[in-house]
């Protein structure tokens, strides 16, 4: 089974700071991946060089069987599910709700003057059906919570049935209520067979759906540790990760932490 996605010794500078250290990682076509670690270890970073929004520095890196800098990243981009802050902030404020999914059929974030067959609208219908978000079909960006804001925007990754989804801090903002029924859809989706490869950025145990089935832990840009979950997420490892002691508990599928005294 080839990988969907290979990193090899994949650094990335920003200036006078190099922001990805090393990274080595593959992922496969039926895994679910959450990446955790603090505020600055490198995570969205590692992000935009998976969705072929940055190149690596030194390195290299395959997505989908394509080597980054010698392909095509427009076309690219459309095979990769994407939903971030960043890709949030570039969606028209009254861009409405139907329109938003629909336009990622075409890698772009406003309607403008595309044109658009019946099949990608009953697509985008669909989608926010099943997310619960049919009703809204018609309303605006800017008139949604911050979690049917979320809830569209991984309808919209999901647009083009890409090989690889990657979400950057999903559950990022919700309460408690918004996070619940955002973590069930994400489970239902890790579950499902016809799911792409899932990558999930998040700073907190808590948020990994159940049916996830690997872990990387980064800090300061470098991997702490990788491997599958119930290998990789322990107490040993996120303490290293977040540079203080953490007791970790499993229950029904997912995980608590807390520091340990």
């Amino acid at each position: 089974m080839s990988e969907v996605l290979r990193l090899d010794d994949v650094t990335l500078r920003r200036g006078d700071n190099q922001v990805l250290d090393g990274i080595t990682w593959g992922v496969e076509p039926t895994d679910r991946w959450v990446i955790l670690g603090p505020n600055g270890a490198g995570k969205t970073s590692l992000i935009t060089v998976c969705s072929a929004r940055a190149h690596p520095t030194t390195g290299s890196a395959r997505i989908l069987g394509e080597q980054l800098g010698d392909t095509d990243t427009h076309e690219l981009r459309i095979r990769v599910g994407l939903a971030s802050a960043a890709l949030a902030d570039r969606i028209p404020p009254h861009e409405k709700v139907h329109d938003i999914v629909m336009t990622a059929a075409y890698g772009v974030t406003g309607r403008w003057r595309e044109e658009y067959e019946q099949v990608d609208e009953l697509r985008a219908e669909d989608l926010l059906s099943a997310f619960g978000m049919h009703a809204f079909m018609e309303r605006t960006f800017d008139t949604l919570s911050e979690g049917e804001r979320k809830r569209v925007q991984i309808a919209r990754a999901l647009m083009t049935d890409p090989e690889l989804l990657l979400l950057d801090e999903p559950a990022a903002g919700l309460d408690l209520g918004g996070r619940e029924e955002l973590l069930s859809a994400l489970t239902e989706l890790a579950g499902d067979r016809r799911s792409p490869a899932m990558v999930m950025v998040t700073h907190h145990v808590e948020e990994i759906p159940a049916g996830f089935t690997h872990a990387l832990l980064m800090r300061d840009g470098r991997v702490v540790a990788q491997g599958r979950l119930a290998d990789t997420l322990t107490g040993a490892n996120l303490s290293e990760t977040y540079g203080i002691p953490i007791q970790l508990f499993a229950h029904d599928g997912r995980w608590t932490a807390r520091r340990s005294s």
